[in-house]
C-alpha cells in the first residue's frame, strides 16, 4: 500500500513539474506545442528508460535545440516518470478481452488480413501490425480502429489518372509537394510527378471504419495490445511475384538488383546517357540523410529494381522511391550489445532480393527476409551465437532460390564458414565451413591447436556465374592474424577463393593466393567474372586485386592459375608468384616479437571496396594504396570478448602511404595509367559505365568521374562527406542516375 502511495505521489508531482518546465514546448499531452516535438511517436525513441529520458532532460539535447534543464535529482525523475507514463505503449498493460476471439475476428469476419500482415503472415496495403503493442500506445489503437486515417500521413486510398490516360489505384505511401508514391493495386510501387497526374478520386483511409459491437472491440484490442515484436513468423508461404531470378541473372537496362548490380560481381554498367561528353552537366537530384543519429560513414551500396531502392545501416532498411529519394517504408531494430570486433563497429553493406522479399544480415549473424513493398518480417534465421563473436556485416547473394550468405568476425577467432538457406522460409540448406574440423579434408594444413578459432571468414558478397553454374565466394585471413605458431601450414581455406556447388556447397574448386597469412591480408575483395580474349584465347576468367599487393587473373572453370603481377611498387614480401600460383616469399618479412617492417601495410594494397573490368578497355580499375607497417607477434589464447589478433602493427617510420586509382592491362596486369587520390585504401569503391567513365570519391570528400581510358578527370562534386561505399547507376523513365552513399547520406545525381 505505501509503495502505491509513493508511486501515486510521484506522478502527481511529475505533472505538476511537467506542466511547469515542459508543455510549452511540447504540449499538455506530449504530443508538441509551438516550440518543441511531440515524444509519443514509439518507433524512433531518443530515451526509453525512466533513467535515459532523465538524463535527457537534464543534459538536454543541443544539437536538436533542446537545452539542458539543469534540476535536482528528485524532480527530474519525477519528470521522467510522468514522461514516460504518457508514452507508455499498449503492450506494457494489454487490454482485458478474449485474445483468441479478437485473433478470430482479425483473420475472418473482419477480414484484416486482407490488407494487414501480423508475424509474416497477411497482406501488404495496410501497415505491419506486428509488434504493435510496442510502437502504439492503447488509445491511439483505439483510435486508429474506430476513425481509420486520423492518425496516419499515408496508407489512404487514391486513384490516379496520368496524361495517357492510365489509371494507377492504390494506397498513398506519400504525397509531396510535386510527387505521390503509391503502392499500386498491382503490387507495383508507382513513383508519379502531380504535373502528370490528376487525382479521380481518394479517402482518407483504405480502412473503413470498424464497427463491432464493445465487446468485439474489447477482444480485438486485447489481441492487438498483445502483439509483440520478436514474435516468431507464422510459417511464411512461397516466395511471392515481384523480382524473378530471371531480372537478377539478366537485369533489365537500368535495373541495379544485387550488391554488384550484377552477378558477376563486376562494377560496370551498359548504361551510357551520362558520358565523357556530358558528364561536367552532373548535378544533383535528390539526397536523404539516414535519420536517427547515425555516426559512421556509409558502406551501402542502394539496390534498385521496379522503382525502389534499398538502402541499410546497422540493423535498418530503408526503401526509398528511386526518382525522389522519399522514404516508402522503414525496418529497423535496436543495435545488439556486448558485440566484439566488427560486428560491434556498425556496418552493413546492403541487401540481396527475390520476389516478394528483401534480405539483409543484422549485427548479431541473423538473416531477416522482409516483405519488399512494406518491410515487414516474413522470416527469420540466426546463422551462429554472437556471444562467440560471430557477426554479419556484407550483403546476401541469391542464387535461384537460395539466399547466400557470409559471416563476420575474422579478427575476433570465429571459425568461418557460408550457409545458404531458402527463400520461401529460411530453413538452412548447406553450410561450408572455410575451417576444416580435424579429420575433414585440408584439416592437414592446420597444425596447432588455432583451428576452432581460425577464422577465414566470408564477410563480403561472392560472385555467381549462371552458364557454368558456379558460385564463387571469397574468404579472409587465419586467426591469431599475426602468430602462427599454432597453425602451422597452408590454413585452408583462408585468403582463398572457394568455387561451389551453389545447391549444395560441394566444393568444386579453390585457389588461395596467401598460404599461411600472418599479416591480414583477407582475399576478400571483389571477385570479377569476364568473358574475354586472354593470350590468344577467349577464356572465362576470374580477376582480383589481392590485398597482398598482387592482381590474379584464374580460369574461373577450372580454377587454373593464369597471371600474378603486382599493381603496387611497395612490395616487399614477396618477390613474385610461381607458375603454381604460389607466392615466391622473401626472407625477413614475417612478424618478430621486436617488429618487422613490410610492405602492404595491414590494410593491404587493396581491399573490400569495390573494383571493375571495362569490357571496351580491356581494363581492370581498383584502388591502390602504396604503404608498409612494422607487425609484431605475441603469444595469444583465444578469449571470450577479446579480439584475436597474436600480435599488433604500427606505422612503419618515414613511410608515408600514397593512394592511386589504377588502370590495370589484364592481359599484363602492368598499370595502363594512374591518377593519384587523396585518403586511405579503405574509402571508395568505383564503378565504370559504357559511356566511358569511372565514378569514385576520393578522401577531400568530392564524388569524381574520370576517362575510363586515361584517367583524366571530368568532373567533381564535393560532397564534403567521407567515403566508405562504392557508387552504383540506375535508370528512372529512362534518364540515368548515379547513386552512392556519401556519408551517413545517400545521393542520387543526374543529368539537367
Amino acid at each position: 500500500m505505501a509503495v502505491c502511495l509513493a508511486a501515486a505521489a510521484m506522478a502527481q508531482d511529475g505533472r505538476k513539474a511537467y506542466e511547469a518546465r515542459c508543455v510549452g514546448c511540447h504540449g499538455a499531452d506530449g504530443a508538441g506545442g509551438g516550440h518543441g516535438p511531440g515524444f509519443l511517436d514509439l518507433r524512433r525513441p531518443r530515451a526509453v528508460s525512466i533513467e535515459a529520458v532523465r538524463d535527457l532532460i537534464v543534459k538536454g539535447i543541443p544539437e536538436a535545440g533542446m537545452p539542458p534543464f539543469p534540476m535536482g535529482a528528485e524532480e527530474a525523475t519525477a519528470i521522467a516518470a510522468y514522461v514516460t507514463g504518457l508514452r507508455a505503449p499498449a503492450g506494457d498493460k494489454p487490454h482485458e478481452g478474449d485474445v483468441e476471439a479478437g485473433a478470430r475476428y482479425f483473420s475472418g469476419e473482419g477480414k484484416c488480413m486482407a490488407c494487414h500482415r501480423v508475424n509474416g503472415a497477411g497482406g501488404f496495403l495496410g501497415p505491419e501490425l506486428s509488434g504493435l503493442a510496442r510502437r502504439r500506445r492503447l488509445s491511439q489503437i483505439e483510435q486508429a480502429l474506430r476513425q481509420p486515417g486520423s492518425l496516419a500521413r499515408g496508407d489512404r486510398a487514391v486513384t490516379l489518372r496520368l496524361r495517357d490516360g492510365a489509371r494507377v489505384e492504390g494506397v498513398l505511401r506519400y504525397e509531396g509537394p510535386a510527387d505521390f508514391g503509391v503502392h499500386g493495386l498491382d503490387g507495383k510501387f508507382h513513383s508519379v510527378a502531380k504535373s502528370e497526374a490528376t487525382v479521380e478520386s481518394r479517402s482518407r483511409s483504405v480502412m473503413p471504419p470498424v464497427d463491432v459491437s464493445q465487446e468485439q472491440m474489447r477482444n480485438l484490442l486485447a489481441f492487438l495490445t498483445r502483439l509483440e515484436p520478436g514474435m516468431k513468423p507464422a510459417s511464411p508461404g512461397p516466395v511471392g511475384e515481384g523480382v524473378e531470378f530471371t531480372a537478377i541473372e539478366k537485369p533489365a537496362e537500368g535495373e541495379w538488383p544485387t550488391y554488384h548490380g550484377n552477378l558477376s560481381g563486376n562494377r560496370h554498367s551498359q548504361l551510357r546517357e551520362i558520358d565523357t561528353g556530358n558528364v561536367a552537366q552532373l548535378a544533383p537530384k535528390w539526397i536523404f540523410p539516414i535519420p536517427g543519429g547515425q555516426q559512421r560513414a556509409l558502406q551501402v551500396t542502394p539496390v534498385v529494381t521496379d522503382g525502389l531502392m534499398y538502402v541499410t545501416a546497422v540493423n535498418e532498411v530503408w526503401a526509398l522511391d528511386a526518382r525522389t529519394g522519399r522514404e516508402v517504408w522503414h525496418f529497423g531494430r535496436p543495435r545488439t550489445k556486448g558485440l566484439v570486433g566488427d560486428a560491434a563497429s556498425g556496418i552493413n553493406r546492403g541487401v540481396a532480393v527475390l520476389g516478394d522479399r528483401v534480405f539483409v544480415q543484422t549485427d548479431n549473424a541473423h538473416l531477416l527476409a522482409l516483405h519488399r513493398l512494406t518491410g515487414s518480417l516474413l522470416w527469420e534465421a540466426a546463422m551462429a551465437e554472437s556471444r562467440d563473436h560471430y557477426g554479419a556485416t556484407g550483403a546476401p547473394l541469391v542464387v535461384n532460390d537460395l539466399v547466400i550468405a557470409g559471416v563476420s568476425g575474422g579478427d575476433e577467432g570465429v571459425r568461418g564458414f557460408l550457409d545458404a538457406y531458402k527463400a520461401s522460409n529460411g530453413e538452412r540448406v548447406w553450410r561450408f565451413w572455410t575451417v576444416p574440423a580435424p579429420g575433414e579434408p585440408g584439416s592437414e594444413t592446420w597444425q596447432g591447436n588455432a583451428w576452432n578459432h581460425g577464422c577465414a571468414a566470408t564477410w563480403l558478397t561472392g560472385s555467381y556465374d549462371p552458364n557454368s553454374g558456379l558460385l564463387y565466394w571469397p574468404t579472409g585471413n587465419p586467426c591469431p592474424d599475426y602468430n602462427g605458431d599454432e597453425r602451422k601450414g597452408d590454413n585452408l581455406y583462408s585468403d582463398s577463393v572457394l568455387a561451389l556447388d551453389p545447391a549444395t556447397g560441394a566444393k568444386k574448386w579453390h585457389f588461395q593466393f596467401t598460404p599461411h597469412d600472418l599479416h591480414d591480408w583477407d582475399a576478400t575483395e571483389s571477385l570479377v567474372l569476364v568473358d574475354a580474349r586472354f593470350h590468344g584465347r577467349d577464356r572465362k576468367l576470374l580477376l582480383q586485386g589481392n590485398r597482398n599487393g598482387f592482381f590474379y587473373v584464374l580460369d574461373r572453370i577450372s580454377g587454373e592459375f593464369l597471371l600474378g603481377e603486382p599493381f603496387v611498387k611497395r612490395l616487399t614480401w614477396a618477390s613474385g608468384i610461381r607458375p603454381d600460383g604460389r607466392p615466391k616469399l622473401v626472407p625477413g618479412y614475417q612478424p618478430t616479437p621486436e617488429g618487422a617492417l613490410t610492405c602492404p601495410a595491414v590494410a593491404g594494397a587493396s581491399n573490400w571496396p569495390s573494383t571493375a573490368y571495362h569490357p571496351d578497355t580491356g581494363l581492370f580499375y581498383l584502388m591502390a594504396q602504396e604503404s608498409c607497417n612494422v607487425y609484431t607477434k605475441q603469444p595469444q589464447e583465444w578469449e571470450r570478448g577479446s579480439s584475436f589478433y597474436g600480435g599488433t602493427t604500427r606505422r612503419a617510420p618515414n613511410e608515408p602511404s600514397q593512394k592511386f586509382l589504377r588502370a590495370l592491362d589484364i592481359q599484363t596486369g602492368k598499370i595502363a595509367w594512374e591518377s593519384p587520390v587523396e585518403g586511405g585504401i579503405l574509402e571508395s569503391g568505383l564503378m565504370t559505365t559504357a559511356g566511358g567513365l569511372v565514378f569514385y570519391g576520393d578522401g577531400s570528400g568530392a564524388f569524381m568521374a574520370a576517362d575510363a581510358r586515361n584517367g583524366k578527370l571530368l568532373w567533381t562534386f564535393q560532397t564534403g562527406m567521407g567515403w566508405k561505399a562504392g557508387p552504383m547507376t540506375y535508370t528512372v523513365r529512362g534518364r540515368q542516375h548515379i547513386g552512392v552513399a556519401a556519408g551517413t547520406a545517400i545521393m542520387a545525381f543526374g543529368l539537367p
